[in-house]
């Protein structure tokens, strides 16, 4: 007799990094964020395509399915929405309105459209959105009991709640909400420096070290902070909760001057609102976490939530909080509550067992996307008339560490698609980290960025502590900065020392400079054998080339673009872009080879440029 399989599947839509995820009896099967499928970067549309990669995985229809959850609970958002407008009417107005359209036309029906777009007649569960993101991050964790901080702009009315978990249950302690708010309050700044927000954040996060926190006082007239983490934002400077734009003319008055215009020159000025930002955001998080952990009592923490993606503030949170581990989602935003609103039907609604972790993250190391083989990868070749080379395992991973011993910069495709922002050897772009002049040529010539923007190094697990200040801990999902090790840093001049913001980018810091920020600092990747065995056996090979186990990992896209997918999304970037080898699988693209790229799209209408 066939075994009847409980599917889950759970699904993030209508703000931004709409996903779905495909559960099956409390095993992760299959995630992706829909923007990987349509090409649209954060795209917030319901995640057909990904609910059809999630099903198609499986080898499942939408009829073996029996349950769909859903990431919060619509009704309580547009409560928020309405009693907003109340406090703040007839101010607002044309914000109210905007955002009434989106909410009568789609969000308030959520039941109706799921059954629609999935032709779905099973039970539809909604979970509150910070349930979501505390699911998505104890249950798939290490640890059989951890306290959970989860920390964004805002769900239905938390922006930051803190609770623990063990075994199949979340209980919840404490909550400050909306519209008091870290992640918005970050967003606002994201805002203020020209960058895009719920898009930008991470680049005024990389911007941080170039500046001085010259505006944390006049930050403080902002935030009412607590010694127990808990915080107050003075609402006569920010503009968003009845607005159009994040902030008004009181918060300008009080950081000199209007919003920096996107795309327009970065200032001193920038990197140092960045650099008071980031210092202002590390304290909060260690108040907040030193209170949980006096409230908790317990030895580890599971973090989740737009904000938890600031690696920066994680490695302090490690290096110097209370708690002795740390795990965090690796897709922390609101593509991750997908996966938390799955496991929260499977363990709390249906009440199952959680089976001792043990120490083993269920993540499968976040690859749980697709993946394609050889033999489609050679049919994709033959069709287009691409030519390359076959190269068996044991020939591969020796020849791709010799181009990159060789300055070349290398588009590598292997297995399955990440689930979460960061490229962690499926869909990366790499390079020699020894190599002091392949930072800014893979900003200027691969990502089309700004050259101040980092990268970061994969590591080998077994060799990170000769590297990075790490002391044994992992990094799995490269959402812990730590510091490149002393015996590797090369000390500053004076003259280098009296440098200021951006005319720190080019002094060489350390062995392997394409990977140290200009304050020393990296955001490591470990990676595992038993996780990544064919990424780190690629790195070995590095090591083996060169003396040296680790490499410049960069996610596999241009400025604008999502993360590829398919093979046709690596080669046009491939093509698009001044790598030099593109790899997919055991197939290697070289690119002198090539035959001219006709591409009927225009570059500029293809890709927002943000």
């Amino acid at each position: 007799m066939r075994k009847s399989f409980m599917y889950i599947l759970g699904i993030s839509a209508f703000y931004h990094d709409s996903a779905a995820c495909l559960v099956k009896d409390g095993v992760i099967v299959a995630a992706a964020q829909e923007e990987r499928f349509t090409r649209k970067k954060h795209d917030e549309r319901f995640p057909k395509n990904a609910i059809a990669y999630c099903l198609k995985e499986a080898g499942i229809t939408i009829d073996d399915v029996k349950i769909v959850a859903f990431y919060d609970k619509p009704f309580l958002k547009f409560e928020r929405l309405l009693e907003t407008y109340l406090d703040h009417a007839p101010r607002g107005l044309l914000s109210f309105l905007k955002a009434m359209s989106t909410w009568l036309k789609e969000k308030l029906w959520m039941p109706e459209i799921i059954r629609k777009e999935l032709g779905f007649k099973g039970k539809i569960l909604f979970t509150e959105h910070h349930r979501s993101h505390a699911a998505s991050a104890f249950f798939p964790s290490p640890f059989d009991e951890a306290a959970i901080l989860t920390v964004d702009g805002v769900g239905e009315w938390a922006t930051t709640s803190w609770g623990a978990g063990k075994g199949n249950a979340i209980t919840f302690g404490e909550e400050i909400h909306f519209p008091h708010s870290l992640g918005l309050f970050y967003s606002a700044f994201t805002y203020y420096t020209g960058f895009k927000v719920n898009s930008g954040e991470y680049k005024v996060m990389g911007l941080a070290p170039y500046g001085e926190p010259k505006y944390v006082d006049a930050m403080r007239k902002l935030v009412d902070l607590k010694e127990d983490g808990s915080f107050r934002l003075d609402m006569s400077y920010f503009n968003y909760p009845a607005g159009l734009t994040m902030t008004n003319k009181k918060f300008h008055d009080l950081f000199g001057g209007p919003p920096r215009s996107p795309e327009s020159l970065l200032t001193q000025k920038e990197m140092d609102i960045a650099a008071s930002l980031q210092a202002m955001t590390e304290e909060i998080m260690l108040a907040i976490v030193k209170h949980v952990h006096k409230q908790t009592g317990l030895k580890n923490l599971c973090l989740a939530g737009g904000v938890a993606l600031n690696c920066v503030a994680n490695g302090r949170i490690l290096r110097e909080g209370p708690f002795e581990e740390i795990w965090i989602q690796p897709a922390a935003g609101d593509a991750g509550g997908a996966l938390g609103a799955a496991l929260c039907a499977w363990y709390e609604y249906l009440g199952n067992v959680r089976p001792r972790a043990g120490g083993k993250d269920a993540m499968c190391g976040a690859y749980l996307g697709p993946e394609f083989r050889n033999e489609e990868i050679k049919e994709f070749l033959d069709t287009k008339s691409i030519p390359s080379t076959f190269f068996p395992d044991d020939k591969l991973f020796g020849e791709v560490a010799n181009t990159l011993k060789e300055g070349a910069i290398v588009g590598w495709f292997q297995g399955r698609m990440e689930f979460g922002p960061r490229a962690l050897g499926g869909r990366s772009i790499l390079g020699d980290a020894r190599n002091k002049e392949m930072q800014s040529k893979m900003n200027l010539k691969i990502k089309y960025r700004e050259s101040f923007r980092p990268f970061a190094p994969s590591v080998l697990a077994e060799k990170a502590d000769e590297y990075f200040e790490l002391e044994g801990h992992a990094s799995p999902y490269m959402l812990l900065t730590a510091f490149v090790k002393r015996s590797r840093r090369r000390e500053m001049t004076s003259k280098e020392q009296k440098l200021w913001g951006i005319e720190k980018l080019n002094i060489t810091r350390s062995d392997i400079p394409a990977i140290t920020h200009v304050d020393y600092s990296a955001r490591v990747q470990t990676v595992a054998q038993n996780v990544a065995p064919r990424y780190h056996a690629l790195i070995q090979a590095f090591e083996r080339a060169t003396g040296c186990a680790t490499i410049v990992n960069t996610s596999f896209n241009v400025r604008g673009e999502p993360i590829v997918c398919t093979l046709e999304d690596a080669y046009r970037c491939f093509m698009r872009t001044e790598m030099d080898y593109l790899v997919l699988e055991n197939y290697i693209l070289d690119k002198r080879a090539m035959p001219i790229f006709n591409d009927e799209a225009n570059w500029k209408n293809k890709y927002e440029l943000d």
